[in-house]
């Protein structure tokens, strides 16, 4: 199967081609078709070969090796699925994106999916859709062919979720604009070249005062404070970073000014999406492979999963599993056709995060005191998914959200 087609990157000789010719944007029904399929086998076969025999190594080391493993993922397409041809993507839908999220959980670790997701769909979906021409050529190509690595600069000491608090200005002066402050929580933050930075850009109101800018990370003023020392997605560097007196070009802005709000919540829909999917094959690992241990561990003379609260228990997660990727499923179709799936976002993204913790901690205590140890791989998850209720969004915010189209979050 190769993945070069038309001098753009495509699935030639697969169900994926789709006829069209280049350029053409294919649109499939949902993450599960047979196109979608050959996408996540391809894909498969970069995961076995360049990344989880390493994965271990890296785990130890607190850092995998993005500009490699991104400008491989980059060279096979994986990076820019359904972003313009023009710009290196394959110009296919957003469910295609999700089927390359949903592989991704084939990773046997939380923090190199997630890395991948900041790079591929959640630092450039505002810059694809409302980017000059020229930003797209200078940011949004080298991302997509790996050969740069993104970050996303949103959450702050004092602001996570409330995406509305941030402090962080950029004051514009002449034909530039002067930042200070400084951002937490950075995916990338230590390898990334360049970042979408959210940012005040006026004194009004704070949903209309903020702008999203394309910000190079070797800019003088910017200072990596540290790298965060973390429970879980121990692969995945995550820095703290202050800006001092940093100057970018006012053309680095995308869209229009004061815009950046309303955008970064357009990039958190594909973010919790993104989300959703990655922890799908993670659970099903997981479930299977305590299956598995439980079957050949004796206990009393009987194996563990003879137990009917062991079967029946992994029957039931098994069951909320799949009611999660059908609504995921469900959420994904309608954004596809174009259609607000903010409530359905939040639901899945509130249900991931709770099942993700569901499955972990069950699981984990049918392993017994194996489950204990660092030697197997439903503790690693047991603490890499445990983000998945905080990142993007705490289920707290999830849930508000949720209430507002219900009607019933009580009003200020």
């Amino acid at each position: 199967m190769a993945l070069r087609g038309c001098g753009r990157w495509a699935l030639r000789g697969s169900a994926l081609h789709g006829g069209g010719g280049c350029g053409r944007r294919h649109r499939g029904h949902g993450p599960g078709t047979p196109q979608h399929g050959a996408l996540r086998a391809a894909l498969r076969k970069i995961i076995d070969r360049e990344i989880n025999p390493f994965v271990d190594k890296w785990e130890e080391e607190g850092q995998f090796p993005a500009h490699k493993v991104f400008k491989t993922l980059g060279q096979a397409g994986f990076l820019g699925v359904d972003k313009p041809t023009e710009y290196g993507g394959m110009g296919l839908d957003f469910s295609y994106n999700i089927a390359v999220a949903e592989e991704l959980g084939s990773i046997r670790c939380g923090g190199i999916p997630m890395a991948i997701g900041v790079q591929a769909g959640m630092a450039t979906p505002a810059l694809t859709r409302f980017g000059s021409d020229e930003l797209r050529k200078q940011f949004l190509a080298p991302t997509i062919a790996g050969d740069v690595v993104a970050c996303l600069g949103i959450s702050e000491a004092g602001a996570g979720s409330d995406v509305a608090n941030i402090k962080t200005t950029a004051v514009k002066k002449g034909d530039e604009y002067v930042i200070n402050g400084g951002k937490m929580w950075t995916t990338s933050g230590c390898q990334a070249d360049w970042m979408c930075l959210l940012a005040n850009t006026s004194e009004g109101p704070p949903h209309r005062n903020k702008s999203l800018i394309c910000l190079p990370m070797n800019l003088h003023g910017i200072h990596i404070a540290k790298k965060i020392d973390k429970l879980g997605m121990r692969s995945s560097d995550t820095a703290q970073i202050f800006f001092e007196d940093v100057r970018v070009p006012c053309k680095n802005l995308i869209g229009e000014e004061g815009m950046g709000f309303t955008y970064q919540m357009l990039q958190f829909q594909e973010e919790r999406l993104w989300g959703v999917a990655t922890v799908l094959t993670p659970l099903e690992t997981i479930i299977q492979e305590t299956i598995e241990y439980t079957r050949q561990r004796k206990v009393f003379d009987q194996s563990v999963l003879h137990n009917q609260v062991v079967h029946f228990r992994l029957a039931e997660l098994a069951t909320e599993l799949e009611l999660l990727r059908s609504l995921l499923y469900r959420t994904v179709a309608l954004y596809v056709e174009g259609n607000d799936v903010t409530k359905f976002a939040s639901m899945a993204k509130l249900k991931a995060g709770r099942l993700a913790r569901e499955v972990t901690d069950s699981c984990l205590q049918f392993w017994g005191g194996m489950g204990f140890t660092s030697e197997v791989l439903v503790s690693r998850f047991y603490r890499d998914l445990r983000l998945m209720s905080i990142g993007g969004g705490t289920d707290e915010t999830m849930l508000s959200i949720i209430c507002k189209f219900m009607e019933t979050l009580p009003r200020k």
